[in-house]
């Protein structure tokens, strides 16, 4: 879909982070944009800021976990803009605490599970029959990660794993739509390769009543920023990768219809199929010394 001026893309999680620098670049690129949050307040300052900026944007307040509210934004995107071109599954959430598999509560897979895979399915039965419908061009893009749709990190267990099923999802999608002949198509996308300042460190703040743990933590999850400031302490500060290049990546990667959006970090993604071919037990956690395993 190399012509995407005056086209409309539709991005949940977009209050901020990738999600907002999704949306203003797509509108910096002469697009109509859609952003879509679960948070109002955060939601309606981030179109203000865009529209501030003299862009074409509006938001709708959307829970992925609902497929009624994904058909939701579905109806207004099309009342606001007439169309869907573009849509960006970006919504997600690390259920915090990261724990061992066994010791996570149930309402922590619930909630991950639902925003992370099945926010995408949803938003997948929404939309595509309608652009579909639409006999035009166009494209999805659902946000994996390098921890789980690559390969995993050892201490976020949830989070890898749904982060896998969506790269999983995405191709079977790429498929369909492309062996049904239609005009769709699709990527996966990968952000980095470096650390990210986003909210998903702060996710917990907003967890839905229904996903509530058992047992509530007395003292607050680290931020990111906290982290960060404990790394430079340490003497070893984060690469961060700005969110404006991850933003530009997924644009570059829609108009050449190329499916993986992957910066390049090479060495994860070589050491687990290395294993896999040799039939060797996993050895390719980038966090897990195997020799301090007693």
């Amino acid at each position: 879909m190399r012509n995407v001026e005056g086209k409309v893309a539709v991005v949940t999680g977009g209050a901020n982070g990738i999600g907002l620098a999704m949306g203003r670049h797509f509108a910096q690129h002469e697009m109509k944009v859609m952003l879509a949050d679960i948070q109002p307040g955060p939601l309606d300052e981030a179109v203000a800021g865009l529209r501030e900026e003299g862009l074409t944007v509006a938001g709708c307040v959307t829970d992925v976990t609902k497929p009624e509210s994904l058909e939701h934004l579905a109806e207004e995107t099309v009342r606001e803009y007439g169309a869907v071109h573009v849509l960006c599954n970006n919504a997600g959430i690390g259920p915090g605490g990261q724990t061992q598999l066994w010791e996570y509560e149930p309402n922590d897979w619930r909630w991950c599970v639902d925003v992370n895979v099945l926010g995408i399915a949803w938003g997948i039965k929404a939309f595509v029959p309608r652009m579909l419908e639409q006999g035009t061009e166009g494209h999805i893009v659902n946000t994996s990660s390098g921890n789980g749709g690559i390969a995993p990190m050892g201490d976020a267990a949830i989070y890898a794993m749904t982060k896998s099923a969506v790269t999983t999802l995405t191709e079977l999608l790429y498929y369909q739509l492309k062996s049904g002949g239609t005009q769709l198509s699709c990527s996966v996308l990968f952000p980095g390769p470096n650390w990210l300042r986003t909210q998903l460190w702060d996710a917990w703040k907003t967890r839905p009543p229904e996903y509530q743990k058992s047992v509530e933590r007395t003292t607050p999850y680290p931020s990111f920023e906290e982290f960060e400031q404990h790394m430079e302490a340490a003497g070893t500060p984060l690469p961060i990768t700005p969110l404006e290049e991850v933003a530009g990546r997924v644009l570059d990667a829609i108009r050449a219809d190329q499916f993986w959006i992957n910066p390049g970090n090479d060495d994860p993604l070589d050491a687990r199929y290395a294993a896999m071919k040799a039939r060797r037990n996993p050895d390719y956690f980038r966090n897990w010394n195997p020799n301090e395993v007693e």
